[in-house]
């Protein structure tokens, strides 16, 4: 390992954070999986999320199930597309260009690793700082009122200092490492079952038992009951589209695939049986306790009369969101930018960019206009629910598990050269993407819509799988002809 790494190292025309993780560096076992995710789940978006459901008519039982079918699709999807990740530790940005093509990855690289990591990173940080805002305030009262009527860009002095303080905060990590990021998350762990869990003991009480919330009668939906399902589970899945994509940047410093497997599996779907509980608990609860379903966490934390308890949940919001800001959105970014100017930037320089584009967005501005949001986002989801089904395929089925290192990253290799752009993988992506959006202009579609993490999925892998073989077969013809 030691003479192929150094060889790599000499001949590689990418940045050295780019190339395999060594093994001394592979030091995540199950615990680092199992806790990685939770903050991913246990956060605003997510409950507000299940609030949508509940707000459809659907009963407490079907919510149930969907959040469980959705854990368990999500740990298979996220162990399938972190397998090269272990096996070979390369990052996701180099694992894109396997499968399109180091030229063909820039397009789904970029809007991956730049477009959609950028944008959720200045999202994640404005919401973590509107929670840091309200933990200060507990301590300092007369912090929120800083400045007066003074404003940036409409947003008050106050506000700008606790995201510019949380901001510095996820900068920090940059520079002190996946060890670091590893603590962090096992921090979070205990901290979220204790307080999420005591939110819904909370709820619980004030709604008289759980016998009324076990009882509780749903409206009932209106239209196909299995394609709402289907939609919901989308729905859910859609959120984690950017996370399955670049899953192998964190599995490359797994120990064994064993490791990363049960500890995702296991992680992912016992959080979200402990977010299931909370969530259904807290907006059922609450909409029993106060007439009006609380959908929003620092809406209930808001509700406590325990300082203690305001300070813990406060503190906990602030580090699941710090969290999921690093492993979903700095890291890709980092790299991803890294893997498109390898000769003037690393992965520390790359990630501080992008934290800084993060700034520049205004991302508190953004948020003004739920609309456009959403609107963005549903966009760069539909289009990259594609890029797994192309990613998966082909490295499951086309190179059966198997990557030459030396072709990948050698640029002067004759494999290296004739693989920049993966066409049929570009076409299948491009199709996919485009009939999964279609239905939000065309009614006759919107069902594929409704589902598109679905539609971008399977739709790619039919693709692919026929536009590979097609060309296969026609350059043999061609061969033989010759």
């Amino acid at each position: 390992m030691g003479k192929k790494q150094a060889l790599l190292e000499n001949k590689s025309t990418y940045n050295s954070d780019l190339l395999p993780t060594k093994p001394d560096a592979r030091t995540w076992k199950f615990g680092h999986f199992f806790t990685i995710w939770i903050g991913s789940v246990h956060n605003i978006p997510s409950y507000v999320t299940i609030g949508g459901f509940f707000a459809i008519g659907l009963s407490i039982w079907q919510v149930f199930f969907i959040i469980t079918i959705s854990s368990i699709l999500l740990a298979i999807m996220m162990v399938l597309n972190g397998h090269a990740g272990t096996k070979y530790g390369i990052p996701f940005s180099i694992l894109l260009s396997k499968s399109y093509g180091t030229k063909g990855a820039i397009v789904p690289g970029v809007m991956r690793g730049v477009i959609a990591a950028i944008m959720w990173f200045g999202l994640q940080t404005y919401a973590g700082s509107f929670a840091l805002s309200i933990l200060i305030g507990e301590f300092w009262p007369d912090y929120l009122s800083l400045g007066g009527n003074w404003s940036f860009f409409g947003l008050n002095l106050s506000s700008l200092l606790s995201f510019l303080l949380f901001w510095i905060i996820n900068v920090f990590f940059i520079y002190t490492g996946m060890d670091s990021l590893g603590k962090l998350t096992k921090l979070v762990t205990p901290l979220v079952f204790v307080v999420f869990g005591g939110m819904s003991v909370w709820t619980i009480n004030l709604a008289g038992g759980i016998s009324p919330i076990l009882n509780y009668s749903a409206k009932g939906v209106e239209g196909n009951s299995f394609l709402i399902f289907l939609a919901c589970v989308s729905a859910i899945l859609a959120t984690w589209v950017a996370q399955i994509l670049s899953v192998s940047d964190v599995t490359r410093f797994s120990s064994s695939n064993r490791d990363q497997s049960i500890g995702q599996i296991s992680g992912l779907i016992i959080t979200y049986l402990l977010f299931s509980v909370v969530s259904i608990t807290i907006i059922v609860g609450s909409e029993i306790a106060f007439g009006v379903p609380i959908w929003n966490v620092l809406d209930v934390v808001d509700r406590f009369d325990n300082k203690f308890a305001i300070v813990l949940s406060l503190l906990t919001i602030c580090l699941s969101t710090l969290s999921v800001n690093i492993v979903a959105n700095i890291i890709p970014a980092g790299y991803q930018l890294t893997s498109l100017f390898p000769k003037r930037l690393n992965f520390k320089s790359g990630a501080l960019i992008a934290t800084i584009i993060g700034i520049v967005i205004m991302p508190w501005k953004l948020m003004e206009n739920s609309t456009s949001i959403f609107a963005f986002l549903n966009m760069v989801g539909g289009l990259l629910s594609p890029v797994i089904g192309v990613m998966l395929i082909h490295y499951f089925v086309i190179c059966k598990r198997e990557i030459n290192i030396q072709e990948l990253y050698y640029s002067g290799s004759k494999a290296h050269r004739s693989s920049r752009v993966n066409m049929p993988a570009i076409l299948a992506t491009l199709l996919a993407g485009l009939f999964s959006l279609l239905g939000n202009f065309i009614p006759f579609l919107e069902p594929f819509y409704s589902i598109s993490w679905f539609t971008g999925i399977l739709l790619a892998i039919l693709l692919y799988l026929s536009f590979f073989y097609i060309g296969k077969l026609l350059k043999s013809g061609i061969t033989k002809r010759g």
